[in-house]
């Protein structure tokens, strides 16, 4: 009897750790960085019921085992309206980043820290650190991290296939797992392109950021359209006008 109750202790301890392991996909993909440029977009914003319109860049430079990649929106009334900065290396999982930092019209500045050393995550709002495993993106990150997936394996992404990123963000990290929902023509400033639309959504039951990107095959797989809307009502749209090659 003791060694069934063992046994079934194991299994149940197996079966935890097997979901722990699922609830965190630290999984080593192929990957192809899109190659560096600034990418510039019309932005439209809604911020505590107030629509905001103007524009914005991302500047994407990798290079020489790193990476940074900042994103700037600014509008006519307010000037800058939110930045986002991305730094770090890359390993074997592709994109790895070293800080986070963001700040948004209203909000206050912070930073996330990736102790690739100590292995653990700090975060700019919350005191309690989590373990860094390996392949976790933060929120800027991660939709090029998902591009550099598609450039690597494009005939994996077909519509209904799902592909999940351990993100970071101010509070804490979770996993955001992406649906292709299918091939779009996005109107850019650049005319119709071709895109692969990839929608996030929050987790069941719970609260969260939806997340829509359309990236473009033809385009170096770069995002042509990124939709961010926040639990909140708060929204964030930003639709290419032009890309800078570097």
């Amino acid at each position: 009897m003791r060694s069934k109750t063992a046994l079934t202790l194991i299994a149940a301890l197996a079966a935890a750790t097997a979901q722990a392991d699922d609830d965190h996909p630290s999984v080593k993909r192929p990957f192809n960085l899109p190659p560096s440029a600034e990418l510039v977009y019309s932005v439209k914003a809604s911020s505590h019921g107030i629509p905001l319109a103007g524009n914005g860049t991302i500047t994407w430079q990798q290079g020489g085992g790193k990476y940074t990649l900042l994103t700037e929106a600014r509008s006519g009334i307010f000037g800058k309206v939110l930045e986002y900065r991305s730094e770090g290396g890359i390993d074997a999982y592709g994109l790895a980043p070293d800080s986070y930092f963001e700040k948004r019209i209203r909000k206050g500045s912070g930073t996330t820290t990736f102790k690739r050393d100590a292995k653990v995550i700090d975060f700019a709002d919350n005191d309690k650190s989590v373990p860094l495993k390996g392949g976790e993106q933060d929120r800027s990150s991660a939709p090029w991290q998902l591009a550099a997936f598609a450039r690597a394996t494009p005939d994996k992404f077909t519509p209904g296939s799902e592909w999940s990123i351990h993100v970071a963000g101010r509070h804490s990290a979770e996993t955001w797992t992406f649906k292709v929902v299918g091939s779009e023509t996005v109107q850019t400033g650049q005319g119709g392109v071709k895109a692969v639309h990839f929608s996030k959504a929050p987790p069941k039951s719970k609260q969260g950021q939806q997340v829509d990107l359309w990236l473009a095959p033809g385009l170096e797989w770069y995002p042509v359209r990124l939709v961010f809307t926040e639990d909140d009502g708060d929204s964030f749209e930003q639709l290419l006008d032009k890309v800078i090659r570097k």
